[in-house]
């Protein structure tokens, strides 16, 4: 209000925030599509690849059988090595050296040797051990089985997959373990909990955003490993596109049918990974806001311009 009585306004002006324009995304952009348009078009009319027969075998009964043996080795190996990996890295941390010790023994010699060695090994026991038993120590033995009849191919996979997991899990699982702040310890020992009750009470449910991530990566990993036990005449997905282009011919199609399964499973366990790792991370980061595909790639916003605007 001025002196004399008249009202003065002020007149708002509207700022439009103009985005800044990445040519170089469109361009890069434009060109990998490109290159994919000729790739996929490549694959798709390429005779060789036979696709009739890739459409004929794909849900083929030994395919299917093999592929139902690869979820289960998938599966049974994890179970084993999420376990063992949770003992194994409790013992690496505990005060004993006995029992880090040992933990720390066990996790270099399974990681330090190739995997399909330890298979064969397994596969193998009985040139070691013929004879398995339960007894006493440096005493009888109360009962014993031939170790070939003991150690059949499934259970040679098992315990080759599984136990070298173990190894692997061991250090992510420890990893996590460690990254919880060493107060929620202080804290919880003030409260007079005990260690074990710590570790899954406190510890545990805190690590696990941190073990997550790893873990599903080394699932996705298992499942692509499991095609290893080739080498000890395992039954799996691998072996059963072998034996059926072993006997047609049909390499490439056959490969192309063990590719497709495998890149099927991996999509579902990576959807799975996504989903848990959001579970747990509620509530532990700031909310970004979700940007479309079309925005990453080309660097600005789509939408009402009003979004853009600032007043």
């Amino acid at each position: 209000m001025s002196a004399t009585g008249e009202e003065t306004t002020t007149e708002q002006v509207e700022i439009r925030a103009v985005p800044v324009r990445h040519y170089g995304r469109w361009i890069a952009g434009a060109i990998i599509l490109v290159i994919a348009v000729i790739v996929v078009r490549s694959i798709a009319t390429n005779e060789n690849m036979q696709w009739n027969v890739v459409g004929d075998y794909l849900f083929n009964g030994r395919i299917l059988h093999g592929l139902q043996n690869t979820l289960i080795l998938t599966g049974v190996s994890m179970v084993i090595g999420v376990i063992g990996g949770i003992l194994l890295a409790v013992m690496r941390l505990s005060p004993n050296p006995l029992t880090s010790g040992t933990a720390g023994i066990y996790i270099w010699l399974f990681r330090g040797t190739p995997l399909i060695t330890q298979l064969i090994i397994w596969n193998y026991l009985a040139l070691f051990y013929p004879r398995l038993g339960i007894g006493i120590p440096f005493g009888p033995t109360f009962v014993s089985a031939d170790t070939n009849h003991l150690i059949t191919p499934l259970a040679a996979a098992l315990l080759g997959l599984g136990l070298n997991e173990a190894a692997y899990m061991a250090e992510i699982v420890r990893s996590g373990i460690l990254s919880v702040d060493e107060g929620q310890l202080e804290a919880a020992s003030a409260l007079g909990m005990s260690r074990g009750k710590t570790l899954r009470r406190i510890i545990l449910p805190q690590a696990m955003r941190v073990i997550i991530p790893p873990t599903g990566n080394e699932t996705i990993s298992m499942l692509k490993t499991t095609s290893l036990v080739v080498v000890i005449g395992y039954f799996e997905l691998m072996l059963s596109a072998e034996e059926i282009y072993a006997q047609n011919y049909k390499i490439a199609p056959l490969l192309i049918v063990a590719a497709l399964w495998y890149l099927f499973l991996t999509s579902i366990l990576t959807l799975i990974q996504q989903q848990i790792e959001r579970r747990f991370s509620r509530g532990s980061s700031r909310s970004v806001p979700q940007k479309t595909w079309a925005a990453r790639l080309l660097g600005f916003r789509f939408g009402s311009r009003s979004e853009g605007q600032v007043r």
